[in-house]
């Protein structure tokens, strides 16, 4: 088991309903920790950063306000993917997840693609010892299949890339998600690595 520093760079990959609000209370609440949130929608980060901040790209009541405090200090959006991936000690998974239209489990279940393109991505850009944290309404067994990708990519790169997968499900309502996540009735943490999970307690229990 490798020992995990304090967590200094976190990247969320998905500009999305989850990534943006989530991140945004993250950076708001731990200014000592740089978060960087990646998208390849081009559109949407622009929205992100934009000066007006009525255009984000989320509505949730009270997000402008954090996104106003946090944006610039410590908070950024950018389509850099791989560059953010590899300063990262921790990477957030918020990435669709929609339901398979075709094939097997057609209409119920969930298409993993994205989940997989991003754990790929993750796998050939990250550096050292990294946490990857499956952070959606994902089914269970998803941080299996993100952990099978990154399993593979482990001794490459000279033996230095080694990957923690945790899961942590959002329980986040339309409407009142700045609330929700500044003050969670639950948190949950699942994983197999003590150290990565303390990790990742620790960046929630500075308000939680």
């Amino acid at each position: 088991m490798i020992t995990t520093g304090p967590i200094r760079s976190i990247c969320c990959i998905g500009a999305g309903y989850v990534g943006g609000p989530t991140m945004a209370v993250i950076a708001d609440r731990c200014p000592h920790i740089q978060v960087t949130v990646v998208d390849l929608n081009a559109e949407r980060i622009a929205a992100w950063n934009h000066d007006d901040l009525t255009r984000l790209p989320v509505y949730e009541p009270g997000l402008d306000a954090v996104v106003g405090r946090a944006r610039g200090r410590n908070l950024h959006f950018t389509t850099a993917v791989d560059d953010a991936i590899a300063q990262a000690d921790m990477i957030f998974l918020s990435v669709n997840t929609p339901t398979k239209t075709r094939g097997v489990g057609a209409g119920q279940a969930s298409d993993l693609r994205w989940i997989e393109a991003s754990a790929r991505q993750v796998a050939a850009a990250a550096s050292g010892h990294t946490i990857v944290v499956e952070k959606s309404t994902l089914p269970v067994r998803t941080a299996e299949a993100v952990k099978a990708i990154l399993s593979a990519a482990q001794g490459t790169a000279g033996g230095t890339k080694t990957f923690s997968v945790l899961s942590n499900p959002e329980f986040l309502a339309e409407g009142s998600a700045i609330g929700d996540l500044e003050n969670p009735d639950r948190v949950l943490i699942g994983g197999e690595d003590e150290s990565a999970i303390e990790a990742l307690a620790s960046v929630y229990g500075q308000w939680v």
